[in-house]
């Protein structure tokens, strides 16, 4: 995908709101938040992702002169806006909670603050990239947590819907912890690990097994791992790889990592077998690894059964998060400010369904942690300019039901903002970590859930709370609407 080439990543209705505004000269500043509403997958968290992506995206924003033309031919945009339209850069400001954090519903992951028209365009696009890349990092980090320390590799190319999103949600599951990747193409562009073994197709281009095995260990003398199923596992796949390893061992050429890996069949049943028979055989070292629709569920489930597989490749279930195909996410307007004004009005929508009723004005979010333990005791969303000093008692609420109550006493936690400035008066202040390293931060992230808020089935959920300044605006908001 050529980021370059992104202008038109949007829906109609934002270029026609656009000229709206422009011929009603609407030019007052507006704030937008990216948020969701569920967790995917049943998750008791996701994994925040894309924020590169985004970056990109808006530094590239403009109308080339095909596109225009484009839109000039759809019959429906006036010549003065199509002038606008040929000028358009982007002038607000963005801010965002960094990727690769753990993030709950209703908090604003991204906010941005800018001329409306500005902030229209820009909403299509993002929620794309965003909503994309966070369901793949989130589900990539439950299977990782189902694998328990064995590694897990993101195999999903061929099964994804398309090269971008293979090419992206390779990026966004090493992110969420995948050792690496097959996609070459992502390996390139993201600087992450590539890995693979080899396929049916080699072997049953050979006129035996064994030797499609020996030729393999020949070529890749450093890293060796076998594919046993394509005949029989047990009866010539397993014996013709220790066959072939035995030799290597005999010349004293044993690779650095070698083993086989497993693509179908009963993998409980068959990997304990095998494992019985490389320890017999004296490689108690040889990694057994597992593929073939793979998911945190059964990685959970084959685990249980005391399958000894030390390695996964996951693929089209994780690629495509199967059980959840969509993230959620919304951008909804939380504020407007008319030109001249000093004030953002705060806005709300509102809607019969509680959960879709919006969080009013111009906000952050304090992350409050364990002084001692360094895990999340909840998070707190704030209007802008709050203050809070660690020494005091800190009491926060349950906004749906008031009376869940917890006092944090002075001393005993630490807050952290997590919204920091990406894009300020239309240029960027904020450099993106390598995905490597955001990898690790992800890691460090995940740690700060209890193990409750972690476990697959039924997560204990982590509190996000109103502070009391912006729980009485919402509701006079509301109060203010049911008198009209």
């Amino acid at each position: 995908m050529d980021i370059n080439h992104l202008t038109l990543l949007t829906d109609l209705y934002e270029l026609t709101m656009m000229q709206g505004y422009f011929k009603t000269g609407n030019d007052e500043t507006v704030i937008f938040d990216v948020f969701y509403r569920d967790n995917p997958s049943g998750s008791g968290y996701a994994i925040t992702c894309g924020l590169d992506q985004v970056i990109d995206y808006i530094k590239n924003l403009s109308f080339s002169y095909d596109d225009i033309d484009y839109l000039r031919n759809q019959g429906i945009f006036d010549e003065d806006f199509l002038e606008y339209l040929a000028g358009y850069h982007f002038t607000g400001d963005i801010y965002a909670i960094a990727e690769g954090t753990v993030v709950f519903p209703r908090e604003p992951l991204l906010k941005v603050k800018a001329p409306i028209m500005e902030a229209q365009l820009v909403e299509t696009a993002l929620l794309n990239i965003i909503n994309h890349q966070s369901l793949i990092a989130t589900k990539a980090s439950r299977v990782v947590y189902a694998a328990g320390g064995s590694g897990v590799m993101e195999f999903g190319l061929r099964r994804a819907q398309g090269p971008d999103a293979g090419t992206y949600g390779a990026r966004a599951a090493v992110i969420g912890g995948c050792d690496g990747t097959s996609n070459v193409l992502a390996g390139k562009c993201f600087d992450i690990p590539i890995l693979g073994t080899h396929a049916h197709s080699w072997i049953m281009s050979f006129d035996d097994e064994y030797h499609a095995f020996r030729a393999y260990a020949d070529l890749y003398p450093d890293s060796c791992t076998l594919l046993v199923d394509t005949y029989d596992t047990l009866r010539s796949g397993v014996p013709n790889a220790i066959r072939v390893f035995e030799e290597l061992r005999a010349k004293g050429h044993m690779p650095k990592h070698y083993g086989i890996r497993l693509d179908s069949g009963d993998l409980a049943y068959l990997t304990k077998k095998a494992r019985i028979m490389l320890d017999e055989a004296g490689f108690p070292d040889a990694v057994i690894a597992a593929s073939g629709d793979l998911d945190e569920n059964l990685i959970t489930s084959l685990k249980s059964q005391g399958a000894p597989i030390t390695s996964w490749g996951v693929g089209t279930k994780l690629i495509t998060s199967a059980d959840c195909p969509a993230f959620g996410g919304v951008y909804k307007l939380a504020a407007s400010k008319p030109k001249g004004a000093d004030e953002f009005t705060a806005k709300i929508k509102i809607s019969e369904n509680p959960a879709k009723i919006t969080n009013p004005g111009n906000k952050t979010i304090y992350r409050i942690y364990g002084k001692e333990d360094g895990k999340i005791r909840g998070d707190l969303i704030c209007l802008v300019g709050e203050h809070y000093d660690e020494s005091d008692d800190l009491t926060i609420f349950d906004p749906q039901a008031t009376w869940k109550k917890s006092t944090l006493a002075g001393g005993t936690y630490t807050m952290r903002e997590l919204l920091v400035p990406i894009f300020i008066k239309g240029q960027c202040v904020y450099k993106s970590p390598s995905v490597m390293d955001i990898r690790s931060y992800c890691k460090d992230e995940l740690n700060t859930l209890w193990d409750e808020s972690r476990r697959l089935v039924n997560p204990q959920e982590v509190y996000v709370d109103l502070s009391m300044p912006l729980y009485k605006l919402k509701n006079e908001l509301l109060d203010a609407n049911h008198k009209k």
